[in-house]
């Protein structure tokens, strides 16, 4: 594996440990730990580490350690509000642009959704992986620098939050399946009310974290 190889590794492996909590928010910890957990080498995980802060999963404290930060409905929020915005623009060109390759991933990744029987972590990758997809197939990389910490922050809060678990995926699934389905079809204001819809049910698990009563009508 090349050095940027095993630096995506380590960016995808400590990721997943902070979105499913294997490190406690508010916990710091150290390079040397976190090489450890991946089995992967400090340079790679340091270069892992600088995404991940520019990305906000992670807080990088000199001499200190790492501190893995703790999530809040008010970020929350505030992230969906450009999410929103950009998650709709990214699905319209999606439509636009997309190529032979991406719509067969989009194929393939629609099959999966509608398949289920996923546990949280299959349903993490597969979440993943429509969001790759989507920004992918939008062929514009600076839409895709500026999604990813979105989407990353996005996951780890609902991830944290999640209690009907199977309820809560059959939701995303079919959200998730809708959005790509418009794009496969190429009809970018389907895409888009899709996008949206998937922001608003993002919008009403935030809420609905602060009481049972808790999701907008």
């Amino acid at each position: 594996m090349t050095e940027i190889g095993k630096a995506a590794q380590a960016y995808r492996d400590i990721e997943r440990m902070v979105v499913f909590g294997q490190i406690e928010p508010g916990s710091l910890v150290s390079e040397s730990f976190l090489m450890e957990q991946t089995g992967l080498g400090r340079t790679p995980v340091r270069e892992a580490l600088q995404r991940l802060s520019r990305n906000r999963m992670v807080e990088i404290h000199p001499n200190k350690g790492v501190l893995i930060p703790s999530t809040s409905v008010e970020a929350q929020l505030r992230m969906l509000e450009l999410r929103r915005v950009l998650e709709a623009l990214a699905v319209r060109l999606a439509c636009e642009r997309a190529v032979p390759a991406d719509r067969v991933g989009m194929e393939e990744m629609v099959e999966r959704l509608e398949h289920g029987g996923f546990d949280l972590k299959g349903y993490a990758e597969t979440v993943r992986g429509t969001h790759d997809l989507i920004v992918a197939g939008a062929h514009n990389e600076y839409l895709a620098d500026a999604m990813a910490p979105l989407q990353g922050l996005s996951r780890r809060f609902w991830f944290t939050h999640v209690t009907d678990v199977d309820t809560e995926i059959k939701a995303g699934a079919t959200l998730h399946v809708a959005i790509l389905r418009a794009i496969l079809g190429r009809d970018p204001d389907a895409a888009e009310a899709a996008a949206l819809d998937l922001n608003d049910y993002l919008v009403d698990f935030a809420y609905g974290t602060l009481s049972p009563r808790g999701r907008r009508r």
